[in-house]
C-alpha cells in the first residue's frame, strides 16, 4: 500500500527527471544537431569526443569552458561566503527582542528575494547602462563610463597595475592549468562580473537570512540568559554558542549557495548577454546547444559542471560534519 500511495510522485519523477537525466546522458556522447529523434540514424555516436574536446583537446571549444570556469570560480568564491555572512548579519539583526518593526524589516529584507531576477536584472541593466545613473556619478570623477563597465581585464590585474606589473611573469606565464596560464587564471572577476555578483547577493541573502533566522529562533533563550550570566561578552556568545548551535543552518546554506552559483545563468544572460568576461559554463551550455546546434557538446559540458558541484558540495559536506560523524 505504501508503494501504491507514493506511485504518482514516482511516476513524475520518472517521466520528468530521471529519462531526460538519462537521455542528456546519452546525448552527450553523440554529434547531434537538434534535427529529428536523437536515437535516429543520422546520429553519430562519438564516445568521449565531447568531454576530450570540453578538457583535453587544444581547441576554441575549450579555451571557452575553461573561460567560463575561470569567471565561475570567482563568481562562487566571492558570492557564497559574502552572502553567508550578510545573511548571517540580518538574521542576527532580526532576532534582537529589542528590536521594533520586526515584521516590517523582515519584509523589506526578503523582498528582493521574491522579485523576478529578469526584473532586477533589466534594473541593473539601467542604472549600468552608458546614459544610467551609476555611469553618471562615475563620469563625474573622470571615469570613461564605456571603458570601464565593458573593460575585460580582471580587477586583480587592474590592481597589479597600480604597482607596475602589466605583465605576466615568466613561471605564471609559461605554466597552467586545462591550457590556460596561471596568470589568466588569477586575472580575478571583470568589472562586469562585479556588477552580477553585487545583485546576486542582493537577491539571495534574504532566503538565506529566513533559514538562518529559523536556527536562531530555536536556540533557548535560556543559553544567552546562562552565558551573560558567566560574563560572556556578546562577540564571545556569537563565537562560542550561537555560531556552534547554528552549524547545521549555516552548513545547508553554503550547500545551497554553491548550487545555486555554480548554476547562474538569467543573471548573466540579461545583464551582459555573455559578452566579455561574464560567461559562465550554464550560459556557455545554453549557447553550445541552442544557438550552435551542438547538443552533444552542450550535454557534456552541462555533466562536467554536474560533477563539479557534487565534488564542491561533497567536500563542503566533509569539512562541515560533526565529530564522530562518517
Amino acid at each position: 500500500m505504501g508503494w501504491l500511495f507514493v506511485s504518482p510522485v514516482l511516476i513524475l519523477l520518472l517521466v520528468f527527471l530521471i529519462i531526460p537525466i538519462l537521455l542528456a546522458l546519452y546525448v552527450s556522447f553523440t554529434k547531434w544537431n537538434g534535427q529529428g529523434g536523437p536515437f535516429s540514424n543520422k546520429v553519430k555516436f562519438v564516445g568521449l569526443t565531447n568531454y576530450k574536446d570540453l578538457v583535453i583537446n587544444d581547441g576554441l571549444t575549450r579555451k571557452n569552458f575553461v573561460a567560463s570556469l575561470r569567471n565561475n570560480f570567482y563568481f562562487v568564491l566571492l558570492v557564497v561566503p559574502i552572502q553567508t555572512v550578510v545573511a548571517l548579519g540580518l538574521a542576527l539583526v532580526l532576532n534582537q527582542r529589542r528590536l521594533k518593526a520586526k515584521s516590517f524589516f523582515r519584509t523589506a529584507f526578503y523582498i528582493p528575494s521574491l522579485s523576478s531576477s529578469i526584473a532586477i536584472g533589466l534594473i541593473f541593466v539601467f542604472l549600468f547602462s552608458t546614459d544610467g545613473a551609476v555611469n553618471k556619478i562615475v563620469s563625474l570623477f573622470g571615469v570613461n563610463p564605456i571603458q570601464w563597465f565593458n573593460n575585460s581585464k580582471g580587477i586583480f590585474h587592474e590592481l597589479f597595475g597600480l604597482f607596475g606589473v602589466d605583465k605576466a611573469p615568466g613561471f605564471l606565464n609559461n605554466h597552467g592549468f586545462l591550457g590556460m596560464s596561471f596568470w589568466n587564471w588569477f586575472s580575478g572577476p571583470s568589472w562586469s562580473m562585479c556588477v552580477i555578483i553585487i545583485l546576486a547577493i542582493w537577491t539571495t541573502s534574504g532566503t538565506f537570512m529566513l533559514l538562518l533566522l529559523a536556527g536562531l529562533q530555536t536556540i533557548p533563550e535560556s543559553i544567552n540568559e546562562a552565558a551573560a550570566i558567566d560574563g560572556s561578552s556578546r562577540r564571545q556568545t556569537l563565537r562560542y554558542l550561537t555560531l556552534p548551535l547554528l552549524k547545521k543552518q549555516i552548513v545547508l546554506v553554503i550547500t545551497l549557495g554553491l548550487i545555486g552559483t555554480w548554476q547562474v545563468f538569467d543573471q548573466i544572460y540579461i545583464m551582459s548577454d555573455g559578452a566579455g568576461e561574464t560567461v559562465t559554463p550554464a550560459y556557455l551550455s545554453y549557447t553550445t546547444g541552442v544557438r550552435e546546434s551542438r547538443f552533444g557538446g552542450a550535454s557534456a559540458l552541462a555533466f562536467i559542471v554536474f560533477a563539479i558541484i557534487l565534488v564542491f558540495t561533497a567536500v563542503q559536506r566533509f569539512l562541515g560534519r560533526e565529530k564522530g560523524e562518517a
